[in-house]
């Protein structure tokens, strides 16, 4: 059973649950902790590496993309403490999103010929494109303007700059409690990903994760790095909507992560 979902993105980055609406999302789920974990920033309206908000346990952290020797990868950072260092890069990459964002919208007017009539703000990314199209009179719905459009390769696509993994990890473990690479399957090369645990001396795993649309993965060589690295594991829905609870912790898992975190703000619960 689900109790901990530790991979949910806001309207902060590209997601469309306002905080606000995360306990009773959670709650509609079954969930009782929730990771606000958006793309290269932290929620501004979470003042704690862990807190509580109207009974649901909320755990601030981020996922920052990375750029390694072979592809570009996430990593999860969960119990963040706000440091200087942290927030100067999360600006830097912010700037850059707005930039990202202003071009791909551009040429998918361009390629369209429609108005998306969109503002493209901090947070703003690649999903907030992909709704305004489906929202449009243009001919593609939210999956169709990824795969025909936006997606690495297609004809609107824009790279943006990110951190590269060596200044990333210092940055993310000064700030973050744990530390842990994110959805090990989603990338070209998952055996490259996965070595970075090491090699970064990493804390965690995202462990349980739904990959929709395709075959669930054998996940022996996450199970079995666990083991041999005595690695936390972390799952999460990955949720960029309001649905909460497709994948996640259960309570053993939830107890040994919530043991790496700072909780002072929950008053000793």
């Amino acid at each position: 059973m689900v109790v901990a979902d530790l991979h949910v993105h806001t309207t902060v980055s590209d997601g469309t649950l306002t905080l606000d609406a995360v306990p009773s999302a959670a709650r509609a789920a079954d969930v009782s902790v929730v990771a606000i974990t958006d793309h290269d920033r932290y929620h501004p309206g979470l003042d704690a590496p862990v807190q509580t908000l109207d009974g649901i346990t909320v755990v601030r952290g981020i996922e920052l993309r990375v750029e390694t020797d072979t592809e570009r990868v996430d990593l999860l950072g969960y119990g963040l403490h706000e440091t200087a260092a942290l927030a100067a890069e999360c600006d830097r990459i912010q700037r850059d999103r707005q930039r990202r964002g202003r071009e791909i919208v551009t040429r998918v007017e361009a390629e369209t010929g429609v108005d998306l009539d969109v503002t493209v703000e901090p947070g703003f990314g690649r999903p907030d494109v992909a709704r305004a199209v489906a929202a449009s009179d243009a001919p593609y719905d939210y999956g169709e303007t990824f795969d025909d459009l936006i997606g690495a390769g297609r004809p609107c696509y824009v790279p943006r700059d990110v951190t590269p993994v060596d200044e990333a990890v210092p940055l993310l473990r000064e700030a973050c409690d744990v530390v842990g690479l994110a959805h090990p399957f989603r990338y070209d090369d998952p055996a490259a990903a996965l070595d970075l645990i090491s090699t970064y001396d990493l804390d965690a795993v995202e462990r349980f994760y739904d990959y929709a649309g395709t075959d669930q993965p054998d996940p022996t060589p996450v199970d079995e790095l666990v083991d041999a690295e005595g690695l936390l594991r972390t799952g999460g829905s990955d949720a960029h909507d309001e649905t909460l609870g497709v994948a996640g912790l259960d309570a053993a898992d939830w107890e040994r992560l919530r043991a790496r975190l700072d909780t002072s703000a929950l008053g000793g619960a």
